[in-house]
């Protein structure tokens, strides 16, 4: 970010040009600038985040086709569409930027909460970027992490915008020209190589392999054949670095809202794609999508890439306790929504699991407990309310003897039970998954025995013959007062029952 704050006119337009702005001392309330020069800096095309120019420079071909092998791109092609997270909203009072006043969120922050994403109007990886950064991430985290990396010839800004009427922040990577197109293996090779944190190093490079693999899926070339073009190239990496180094930070649990794609087509050097594009709809491979409604490209193959890797579900909103919110701007308005994607971090409440069916059976694998605290786990569960909780033996790794401990709930019950579970074995996590049940209609009647009333249930309907059961622990209490096997009370209340749906009938 420009430490100038100055707002997007500044900027010089798409032509091997940039206009300086003096830094201002003022952190982060207007702009930061980060430069890792080389001679005759311009502002690049980056497939991922068309970055602010008041003008619209109809080449922005805002997907990270940065990829050069089948989409290398040519700054002077002019292709008609421009990414649609490209808003160049023109506020010059960025200095108004609502987060500043936050003190910066300190690293794990997220740990044991959810980071949820709010993509309604899409994802890029400059947006991620600058919706974390408004979230609390300090900006430094970025920077070390990219600095990591033998790069050069670009300059990192950052600067308070609006979205509309939201305060927001937005995020841009300026490159010098002469950067060369790298291929797949060389970026995985930078990374690895780099001093980067293991955590950050392990998730840069997932995301960055599962867009290289969706190049080469949509091209039909190996992998290693793969190369993304000179801009785009450093465009993609800073962005996948940086954001990897903000998630890592937080340490939260990540989901995402289920992405809008818009429709239409995009010219590039290697001809017209239609959009959705190609590498974002291989990125997304099992993650819901649904169509946004207007002619514009929402979800860049690099915001794809990101939010695929590190999201672990996707729903509308999850139900959580939200402590703080950030917004990361897009460079482009769009015609009926704020180009922004916001980005939630909350405290999980008791119903943040997200379940489809009527019941929910909920299981975990155990085998360092003892039959005893196992039998205690099932009589906590029926006691706490559920349908129905059992164990089954299994086998564990490296042969070892262990049983999975499960427990059927009703959905809105689902949570309360996981955490029942959990503090009741020595377990560290729990799976789950939605179930619905075909059930016979029942009822429940006392007759009237030498042993006292005593509760008999009834199923009826379709599926069969009217069912009969004394409930058991009733009987067996009963047999115990009067001294008598317990068979001879089920017996007589089972007899009576008989009697009395007879009398009915």
């Amino acid at each position: 970010m420009s430490k100038s704050g100055a707002p997007p006119s500044s900027r010089a337009p798409h032509s091997g040009q940039s206009v300086s702005v003096p830094p201002q001392p003022t952190p982060y309330p207007g702009s930061y600038s980060h430069s890792h020069p080389e001679p005759h800096s311009h502002p690049h095309t980056d497939a991922d985040h068309p970055h602010p120019h008041p003008h619209t420079h109809s080449h922005e071909h805002e997907h990270e086709h940065e990829h050069g092998n089948a989409h290398t791109h040519d700054p002077a092609h002019d292709h008609g569409h421009v990414h649609d997270h490209a808003h160049s909203h023109e506020h010059s009072h960025e200095q108004s930027h609502r987060s500043t006043a936050r003190a910066p969120l300190a690293a794990q922050a997220g740990h044991d909460k959810l980071l949820f994403l709010d993509a309604q109007s899409g994802i890029a990886g400059d947006m991620t970027i600058a919706a974390l950064v408004d979230l609390g991430v300090p900006f430094s985290v970025v920077e070390s992490a990219v600095e990591k990396l033998s790069l050069s010839g670009y300059r990192l800004e950052l600067r308070g915008a609006h979205a509309g009427a939201i305060g927001a922040c937005q995020f841009d990577v300026v490159i010098d020209p002469g950067q060369g197109e790298r291929s797949y293996r060389q970026i995985d090779d930078l990374i690895a190589q780099s001093g980067l944190e293991d955590s950050v190093k392990t998730l840069a490079r997932a995301i960055f392999r599962r867009l290289a693999e969706a190049e080469s899926q949509v091209h039909r070339i190996p992998l290693d054949s793969v190369h993304f073009h000179e801009v785009g190239a450093v465009d993609a990496i800073v962005d996948i670095v940086g954001a990897a180094a903000c998630f890592a930070y937080l340490g939260a649990r990540v989901a995402c809202s289920p992405l809008p794609l818009g429709h239409g087509f995009v010219s590039c050097r290697h001809g017209v794609l239609p959009l959705p594009a190609p590498a974002t709809v291989a990125c997304l491979s099992g993650v819901p999508t649904f169509d946004a409604g207007i002619e514009a490209e929402l979800v860049t193959p690099t915001g794809a890439a990101i939010v695929a890797t590190v999201a672990e579900e996707f729903l509308r909103w999850p139900s959580f306790a939200p402590e703080r919110d950030g917004w990361g701007r897009g460079t482009r308005e769009l015609p009926d929504r704020p180009n922004a994607l916001r980005v939630v971090l909350g405290q999980p409440t008791a119903h943040a699991l997200a379940v489809s069916g009527t019941h929910v059976v909920l299981e975990t694998n155990v085998d360092d407990m003892s039959g005893e605290l196992a039998a205690h786990a099932i009589r906590e569960l029926l006691g706490a309310g559920a349908l129905d909780a059992w164990a089954s033996p299994i086998t564990m790794k490296k042969g070892r003897p262990a049983l999975t401990l499960s427990v059927l709930v009703g959905r809105a019950e689902a949570a309360q039970f996981a955490e029942l579970l959990l503090r009741e074995t020595s377990s560290i996590g729990v799976r789950y998954y939605p179930v619905d049940r075909v059930e016979r209609a029942r009822r429940l009647v006392s007759v009237s025995t030498r042993f006292g009333l005593l509760p008999v249930k009834i199923s009826e309907g379709r599926g069969g013959p009217v069912q009969l059961k004394p409930e058991f622990d009733a009987c067996a209490e009963a047999a115990r007062a009067a001294g008598v096997p317990v068979r001879e009370v089920l017996i007589e209340a089972l007899r009576r029952a008989e009697e009395l749906e007879s009398d009915a009938r």
